[in-house]
């Protein structure tokens, strides 16, 4: 178990010669090791004893899957990022189409792991705990399309469970290599709350019990492959420059996700009203921690450090103080678009994270 009180959730701001590079030139390896590097110092002269590489080397969170494996067909940003992007002062949404010819075409084949050299690379780099977060394989769902992928993966289950097997190949990997803590991504069981948003995942076949249920059972999977392994389970309503996908409480899905997951940490969003009250921390059992996502990266305002700490006793009403701890409620950066805040913004937002986990636990090492 990786008991830290404090820990970013993924991506992080990619730097302006990172950015140059890639609009520069094919080849940005090194630009991305200076980045990673970066990314590395930024967070263990915060305070953390979790690190992550910032996820530099990715165009989207989830997008290591579709260059790692053939078979996704044709694809780019665009296929991550469709839906009604809502702003937090309540402007019109951003709306983006989901691509026309966006689906799996072909038999799922691996042409390298996906993050086993992030891994390699982040944990020759850092002292302190690395971690490498990997998407859920019902993401992908948004690849399946019943025309395209038919003549290969007849029904959604087929496709999720070539999914199940590429990621727990990967997760032996990189427990092989010595990996200690994995993140997995699930922000469509969010989406799930929202009738607008589960009409989609709906329309493809399984119903909410089937997604809570079937979704569960193939995460579950691939974090089996690697029993010593701790894994923590991300739960978002998207975050994209400062926008959002879907709001709503845990309340739907709370029992079925947080008694089965094998994970043993839920990184939950918990940054304003859209995510509800902490009531459903009750089902949490009582072998699980709970990182409570509270501070935003969607705006640049600090957080007060008092509302941050009288919210934790809050969520403590429901699960022990000594089985929480403190996150942003998203990545800083979930794709290369930039994000909502600066390099400056970001630093101040990691050290009072750090600064909040200390003033309400004392420490933040694992113990």
């Amino acid at each position: 178990m990786i008991e830290a009180r404090a820990e970013t959730v993924g991506s992080l701001l990619r730097p302006d010669y990172l950015i140059q590079a890639r609009a520069a030139s094919d080849d940005v390896s090194a630009a991305e090791d200076r980045a990673v590097r970066d990314a590395i110092q930024l967070q263990e002269s915060a305070g953390l004893e979790i690190i992550t590489d910032g996820e530099m080397r990715r165009l989207s969170f989830q997008s290591q899957m579709t260059e790692a494996i053939s078979g996704f067909g044709q694809w780019d940003l665009d296929a991550f990022l469709w839906g009604d992007w809502f702003a937090e002062d309540g402007a019109p949404p951003v709306s983006r189409q989901r691509p026309e010819k966006l689906g799996v075409t072909g038999k799922l084949r691996s042409n390298r792991f996906l993050s086993a050299q992030e891994y390699s690379f982040l944990a020759a780099n850092t002292s302190q705990i690395p971690k490498i977060t990997l998407p859920s394989p019902g993401l992908f769902a948004n690849f399946y399309d019943p025309d395209l992928s038919g003549p290969v993966y007849p029904t959604l289950e087929s496709l999720i469970e070539d999914l199940v097997d590429i990621l727990a190949a990967e997760v032996r990997e990189l427990a092989r290599l010595g990996a200690r803590y994995i993140q997995i991504d699930a922000p469509h069981y969010p989406l799930l709350m929202q009738s607008e948003t589960r009409a989609f995942y709906e329309g493809l076949g399984w119903d909410l019990e089937q997604w809570l249920g079937l979704g569960i059972a193939a995460d579950n999977a691939v974090m089996d492959a690697a029993p010593d392994v701790c894994f923590a389970l991300h739960l978002c309503r998207g975050n994209q420059q400062g926008r959002w996908l879907a709001e709503g409480g845990y309340d739907a899905i709370a029992r079925q996700i947080f008694a089965g997951t094998h994970a043993t940490r839920l990184l939950l969003e918990y940054d304003d009203r859209r995510s509800g009250d902490f009531a459903p921390l009750a089902q949490v059992p009582e072998d699980k921690w709970v990182v409570l996502g509270l501070i935003s990266t969607k705006h640049p305002e600090l957080e007060d450090q008092d509302m941050l700490c009288r919210r934790i006793e809050a969520a403590a009403r429901y699960v022990g103080l000594d089985r929480l701890a403190i996150s942003p409620q998203c990545g800083f950066s979930p794709s290369v678009l930039p994000g909502g805040l600066s390099q400056t913004d970001q630093a101040a937002k990691l050290d009072l994270l750090v600064s909040t986990a200390r003033k309400m636990w004392g420490y933040t090492k694992d113990q």
